[in-house]
């Protein structure tokens, strides 16, 4: 089924060229039926980018998705022009007293920080207490993962020796769990960060299901017991370049960067990398559109 963006959202024309069902508001008006409403937090630094990542997956699904971005007011982004983030998202006192079945909180390249150091952690604080009576169920992405983690739970992150960055191999732990319902035992999934969480911590934290662990890149999925809360510390949402981009940028400024481990074939950047996880990835985002969304939110919320 189709997703419902603004007509002009440029990601539209992305979705359009690869046959993702997208549907414009007049026409989506006319059907009768009761879709659901996605809320989407974005903190990524190339927004339209992720736009088109995470609205490809959102398309994915068995009903009909009014997707809502939603940008933060204490933060002013540096590469998305003003006239884009006007255009297409709300502020927090735009969406405070609405509910919705789904919302997304991405990453962001603030990881090395503390998180009372962010210029924008009050106001995410309040965003994530939000979502606990007007959200059904939220995912979280990379930092968005720590982020709840520490804010909903405690659990710190620590910086690595050095960047968690490639494509690693990880095994389901809990293969009954509706969120990798499907999934092989063994799948690849790409990360790209500077920090991770103590698994010690994780394991013992009851409220959270571990669903999925790397033996190179630790825990990638969690989840709260009640399914309100999903955290996933890698980035399944990434297109198959997304990681050479960051390789690349990341040379330019000079930083000392390895290669991305088991992206490109036989580790040589002018090779064109392969899209190894886009199958789960699709998988997952199904998962918890049906399992947590939809088949848990009210038809009409109170």
């Amino acid at each position: 089924m189709p997703i419902k963006i603004p007509g002009l959202l440029p990601a539209k024309q992305i979705l359009e060229q690869e046959n993702i069902f997208i549907m414009e508001e007049e026409l989506a008006t006319k059907q009768d039926i009761r879709p659901l409403n996605i809320l989407i937090l974005n903190l990524m630094p190339e927004k339209e980018k992720t736009e088109a990542q995470l609205l490809r997956f959102l398309g994915n699904t068995p009903i009909q998705v009014n997707v809502s971005f939603l940008r933060l007011t204490s933060h002013e982004a540096k590469n998305t022009s003003k006239l884009h983030l006007n255009q297409f998202y709300k502020t927090f006192s735009e969406v405070k007293n609405k509910k919705y079945d789904g919302m997304i909180i991405t990453g962001a390249p603030v990881e090395k920080l503390e998180f009372e150091d962010v210029d924008y952690w009050e106001e995410l604080q309040k965003i994530m207490d939000w979502t606990t009576k007007h959200v059904t169920s939220t995912l979280h992405i990379c930092w968005g993962a720590q982020s709840a983690l520490y804010h909903h739970y405690g659990i710190n992150k620590h910086e690595l020796p050095k960047k968690c960055f490639g494509i690693f191999p990880h095994h389901v732990l809990q293969p009954n769990e509706r969120l990798v319902r499907g999934f092989d035992d063994q799948f690849l999934a790409p990360h790209s960060r500077y920090t991770d969480i103590d698994s010690k911590k994780l394991f013992a934290q009851e409220e959270l299901m571990i669903l999925a662990q790397s033996d190179q890149a630790g825990i990638l999925l969690l989840a709260s017991k009640d399914g309100r809360r999903i955290m996933i510390t890698g980035h399944l949402e990434y297109d198959a370049d997304t990681l050479g981009q960051e390789y690349k940028r990341d040379k330019e400024k000079g930083l000392l960067t390895d290669i991305p481990e088991n992206y490109y074939p036989d580790d040589n950047p002018e090779k064109t990398p392969l899209h190894r996880w886009k199958s789960h990835s699709s998988l997952l985002f199904s998962n918890w559109l049906n399992y947590y969304v939809y088949q848990e939110t009210p038809y009409e919320w109170n």
